[in-house]
């Protein structure tokens, strides 16, 4: 079949960045609820129990208030309302809000077709806001957050929200606050300086480790460190915007950088790729993709070895599975050279 394309050529997003510690917070709150994933984080379960005892007794209702009704995600939508200096800006501009501004900030973008019915919640249509829960039935909470959002006392949900964040913020944030500052900017920085090296595609893909492509109604993606959700990425969206919250590297975690410690991106990327075997199949999926099984005859090795090469290269992120056949992930490939060249000039 031949095609004549007459649309206009593919587009990418624009790439923007922000950190602060505020979101550092708001992400705390949220992990802290969510016992269910408390086991695949960095810090053992007990971590998040002793964050929680750590809270006066007047925050510690706010948390269980906030595990109730997810109000952690009111936060988050807040903070991307506008940038905040500090956690006072913060407290001061949400004090200020009118109730449609609470309610409208707080319930969650559900595409650019349903922004006048997400207006509409917010200055108290019933219908409207039944017409938002019901476009999220099958999410984990929206329905049931939507809900509270457009029925909650907006004064109450004002005062939850500024116990809740201050607490936190003044417990776990405030003493390390600095390093925390230091931390994140550092990370963000990072990044940053790889705009020039790479598309907002593959930056994107380096930062948060899975491919973003462009879709239609998104335009920018923001992307936003953080260290208490490590080794996930959060996403979230907003109008025209996808975000990433994606967790800092290795090497940004120490307050002190070792110039001669190398990135664990990096040491696992050339660990994965120094064996000749590996570095045959590299080639193959370089080529073609390729089932378990087509590796397995050409190689001419057990089907268990194979296994165990393609999961090293799987865990490097140098090879992708896609549905019962697997492929390399070029993008990872070839900023390999970009990464050890970043890491050979880092300063002392």
């Amino acid at each position: 079949m031949k095609i004549w394309n007459i649309g206009s050529a593919r587009t990418t997003y624009q790439l923007d960045f922000a950190c602060s510690p505020l979101f550092e917070a708001a992400l705390g709150i949220a992990v802290a609820t969510y016992d269910q994933i408390h086991h695949t984080l960095e810090h053992p379960p007990e971590h998040w129990s002793s964050m929680l005892s750590a809270l006066p007794q007047s925050v510690e209702l706010e948390v269980d208030y906030a595990k109730r009704h997810n109000t952690w995600k009111t936060l988050l939508q807040l903070l991307h309302h506008q940038p905040f200096a500090d956690l006072e800006s913060f407290l001061h501009v949400v004090s200020e809000l009118s109730a449609e501004e609470l309610r409208y900030h707080a319930l969650p973008f559900l595409g650019q077709e349903r922004q006048q019915a997400r207006e509409n919640a917010a200055q108290g249509s019933a219908a409207d806001a039944e017409l938002l829960q019901a476009a999220c039935r099958d999410h984990l909470f929206f329905a049931a957050y939507i809900a509270h959002i457009t029925s909650v006392d907006t004064n109450e949900l004002r005062q939850h929200l500024l116990t809740l964040m201050e607490g936190w913020y003044q417990t776990h944030i405030k003493p390390q606050e600095a390093s925390i500052r230091r931390m994140l900017e550092k990370d963000s920085s990072q990044k940053r300086a790889m705009q020039d090296k790479l598309d907002p595609e593959a930056l994107v893909e380096w930062a948060t480790g899975a491919s973003y492509p462009p879709e239609p109604t998104v335009t920018r993606v923001l992307l936003i460190p953080q260290a208490i959700y490590r080794p996930w990425t959060v996403q979230a969206d907003d109008a025209g915007t996808k975000i990433f919250y994606y967790p800092v590297a290795d090497e940004n975690m120490s307050e002190h950088i070792d110039p001669y410690q190398p990135p664990q991106a990096l040491v696992q990327s050339f660990k994965a790729l120094g064996d000749e075997q590996r570095l045959r199949m590299v080639k193959m999926l370089a080529e073609k993709e390729l089932s378990l099984q087509e590796l397995t005859d050409v190689l001419q090795m057990a089907k268990s070895t194979v296994h165990h090469h393609l999961s090293m290269l799987r865990s490097a992120r140098l090879v992708e599975a896609s549905g019962s056949r697997f492929r390399l992930r070029s993008q990872s490939v070839s900023q390999l050279s970009l990464l050890l060249d970043q890491f050979l000039e880092r300063g002392f």
